[in-house]
């Protein structure tokens, strides 16, 4: 059993940064891949990046190449979504997830988050 507690959500003008993080608790934290996704009012959950067991892959989704940073910490069983060039359209609740399997394919019978609202002015 894991469980996960994002934090570092917040109000953020356009163009600020902001870091999430994702604490586990319970066994094995760093055999799992984790993912961030994120919801906003009125749409579907939308994936925005993996990393691999050993920190070594990530994935991004094309909305936040080049913004998004995803990393790891073993030790501390925590995973980061550092968040750069903040748009308005990054509003939205992001979760964190984790799941046994290697890629980014995340289901609802994976470990989940309650997730943290993130703000963007513009």
């Amino acid at each position: 059993q894991v469980q996960l507690v994002e934090s570092g959500g917040g109000l953020v003008q356009a163009g600020g940064s902001l870091r999430l993080s994702c604490a586990a608790s319970g066994r094995s934290f760093s055999t799992y891949t984790m993912g961030w996704f994120r919801q906003a009012p009125g749409k579907e959950r939308e994936f925005v990046g993996a990393i691999n067991w050993r920190g070594g892959s990530t994935y991004n989704a094309d909305s936040v190449k080049g913004r998004f940073t995803i990393s790891r910490d073993n030790a501390k069983n925590t995973v980061y979504l550092q968040m750069n060039s903040l748009k308005p359209e990054d509003t939205a609740i992001y979760y964190c997830a984790a799941t046994f399997r290697s890629g980014t394919y995340f289901t609802t019978n994976d470990y989940w988050g309650q997730g943290t609202q993130v703000t963007v002015s513009s």
